[in-house]
């Protein structure tokens, strides 16, 4: 990624709209399938519900001054990372990935759904196994645990 087109902010209210309309759009492109929950109950739980357990980052085009994507972690674990469909393939995941890697505790875990063959590839290009998961999401979709030990 290069460095000078962006900057990394943590989350902050100025940022929530326009986060929840690319984690949105993401996540329909990823999964085919349209958001299960309203924006507003999206942007509430991105600015006030992950925050509580999760360090948010978000990763800023200096250009448009728009959020590109976003990564909610803990020493221990990926909640979410999203880059923008428009943006993908420039690094922007995999920066927000070592970055998750050098605040862990020697190990990530994270989710995935099997759809995604995208994602899937990503992780594993970054170190990642996989696991049979489940389907107890609000999508309805069976996922995968994948882990990565460092």
């Amino acid at each position: 990624m290069d460095l000078s087109r962006y900057k990394i902010q943590e989350l902050d209210s100025s940022h929530v709209d326009d986060v929840t309309s690319l984690w949105r759009t993401s996540m329909c492109d990823a999964l085919g399938i349209s958001p299960v929950h309203p924006f507003e109950s999206q942007a509430y739980y991105l600015e006030h519900i992950l925050p509580l357990n999760y360090r948010v980052v978000v990763v800023i085009s200096i250009d448009g001054l728009m959020p590109v994507g976003f990564m909610a972690s803990s020493k221990d674990e990926i909640s979410q990372l999203y880059v923008s469909p428009k943006f993908q393939g420039q690094g922007i995941g995999s920066y927000l990935l070592n970055l998750a890697k050098e605040c862990s505790n020697g190990s990530l875990a994270l989710r995935t759904f099997e759809v995604n063959v995208k994602a899937q590839s990503f992780y594993k290009q970054h170190g990642f196994t996989f696991q049979i998961g489940n389907s107890d999401n609000e999508e309805g979709l069976r996922d995968l645990v994948c882990k990565w030990q460092g």
